[in-house]
């Protein structure tokens, strides 16, 4: 059976408690999703947040290849038409193939948020649907409340579903939107609805008290076959359904389809990149993705690869990924970043292996720093290429009338000639940046034009204070892609000056595959020594 994945962690997520995404972050989010292979991506509900409306206005442009982007958004109000209801046009102007509708099943609610009676909330759910079927949208509609409803009111929580269904709803999700439904009874009123409605259903599992996925996972057993839910179960209150857990228990427990087992090696890096935008980390004992899961078996599994050679190509290594789970600490899976690794001989694949394990060790999580995985990788391929030797960088901020100078210094060492630079920036990171280019612009002529475009620091022992070990993330962009370096250090600066570096280095090795030989260097024609 086919169980179609509606992700919602760029609204459902973003309510967490300490979860703000800029627009940047929900694009890329949106990406991550796209190539995973869920089936809907909720971008935000754009007629109360301009964020959201940005995102929609910049989202034409993604060009998703598997996942439809869908917008969300109330019923009109009782006292409007859809022809003046902000919240209508607002859906209808993001322009989205989908659009997740909200409406109220539990009618204590309506007097508050509603006026008229419920026969006119009824006809609001049918006109709003409509509206946007007549427009050639797809219609989920999302029944707030519901399994509240049905214990307290279950004619009129009916109802709403009849009218959302006759209205052309493509999907009727029922949403515990109090999230303290216990499972034995979630199944039956998912059994009782399934009996009423020929129509594909859904759940929508809010996790106060720690039974959103078990409550999903009870209605796809009554045959439920569209899930809501969050990566890392992020949420309002105390989260929704963790879709990091649904995901694989639908796949490896219950034999359905969602991303496909294929895919299911991308969980772990894309659950770990996403916890790294929120700046938030994946935590150990989370299920499936987090450092201990399935600890004994990754261990076992890479004891086993060292007494055998390694895999011939990278298509044996994914096929050795589809038939086990992957989480962060299991390295097969990062093999895959970089083609070329996989073909390394056994002992030299064993070396990179330990790399990886030791800066996770130190505080690296490269599933949300695939610019360093990806340098680790090509180190290992090209082990005799060293493009510069850093002999040292100063930094010094002055506080003055207009603000703040920020000037690093930055000293290099390229076959025995020693190269210094100085440049002033908007702190000392950009002012680092500068003066390494300046310096290595004398001697790589091709070093290209990589941009930063985001740059964030966690503290990965707050315990200790302001001696606490920091990880600093670098985002870089060359126009079309976009990867991050990280640097972990109990210094802000230093970490983020390793960081610099690295992406600097892979830089140049991408340079070198690409050319073929080590990139151009330029013929020092001074005649200072």
């Amino acid at each position: 059976m086919r169980i179609r994945i509606f992700d919602s962690t760029l609204r459902d997520g973003a309510q967490a408690d300490r979860v703000s995404f800029t627009v940047d972050d929900k694009l890329q989010i949106a990406r991550g999703l796209d190539r995973f292979g869920v089936d809907y991506i909720d971008g935000g509900w754009p007629a109360v947040d301009p964020r959201d409306r940005e995102f929609f206005d910049r989202a034409r442009s993604l060009a998703l290849k598997h996942a439809k982007l869908s917008a969300f958004g109330s019923v009109r109000s009782t006292s409007n038409t859809v022809g003046n209801d902000p919240n209508i046009q607002a859906l209808l102007a993001a322009d989205t193939p989908v659009v997740c509708l909200a409406g109220e099943s539990w009618d204590i609610f309506l007097p508050v948020a509603h006026q008229g009676t419920s026969e006119d909330y009824l006809r609001a759910i049918a006109d709003s649907i409509r509206f946007f079927k007549e427009r050639g949208r797809e219609v989920i509609y999302d029944a707030e409340h519901f399994f509240d409803a049905y214990e307290n009111h279950p004619d009129f929580a009916l109802r709403t579903l009849t009218a959302a269904r006759d209205a052309g709803g493509d999907v009727l999700c029922l949403c515990d939107t109090r999230g303290w439904t216990l499972t034995t009874r979630l199944a039956q009123i998912c059994s009782d609805v399934r009996k009423r409605f020929d129509v594909e259903l859904g759940i929508h599992a809010h996790n106060d008290a720690d039974l959103a996925v078990a409550n999903t996972m009870a209605a796809i057993e009554q045959g439920f076959t569209h899930v809501q839910g969050c990566m890392n179960g992020y949420g309002e209150r105390c989260g929704c359904a963790n879709l990091c857990s649904i995901i694989p228990n639908i796949e490896l427990k219950e034999g359905h389809e969602t991303v496909g087992r294929e895919n299911l090696d991308r969980l772990s890096p894309l659950a770990h990149f996403i916890a790294e935008l929120t700046n938030l980390p994946v935590r150990n004992d989370q299920p499936y993705v987090g450092a201990n899961a399935f600890g004994q078996t990754r261990k076992e599994h890479l004891r086993a690869l060292g007494e055998r050679k390694a895999a011939e190509n990278t298509a044996d290594l994914q096929q050795q990924l589809a038939d086990h789970v992957a989480g962060p600490g299991n390295l097969l899976w990062k093999l895959t970043h970089y083609r070329a690794a996989a073909k390394l001989p056994s002992d030299r694949l064993r070396m990179l292996f330990d790399r990886i394990r030791l800066r996770e060790e130190e505080g690296y999580d490269l599933a949300g720093a695939d610019g360093t995985l990806e340098l680790l990788a090509r180190e290992a391929v090209n082990p005799d290429v060293q493009f510069f030797t850093v002999l040292g960088y100063e930094v010094t901020t002055r506080k003055t009338a207009m603000g703040a100078e920020t000037r690093a210094e930055v000293t290099i060492e390229v076959d025995n000639t020693v190269s210094t630079a100085n440049a002033c920036g908007h702190g000392p990171v950009h002012a680092l940046d500068l003066a390494l280019r300046q310096c290595l612009s004398t001697v790589y002529a091709s070093l290209g034009t990589v941009q930063l475009a985001d740059y964030r620091v966690r503290v990965l022992d707050p315990a200790k204070g302001t001696a606490a070990k920091v990880r600093a993330l670098i985002e870089w962009s060359d126009g079309g892609r976009t990867w991050s370096t990280a640097g972990v250090f109990d210094d802000v600066i230093e970490a983020s000056w390793i960081a610099l570096t690295d992406a600097i280095r892979l830089e140049l090795m991408r340079l070198l595959e690409k050319d073929g030989s080590i990139p151009q260097k330029v013929e020092d024609r001074s005649w200072a020594v």
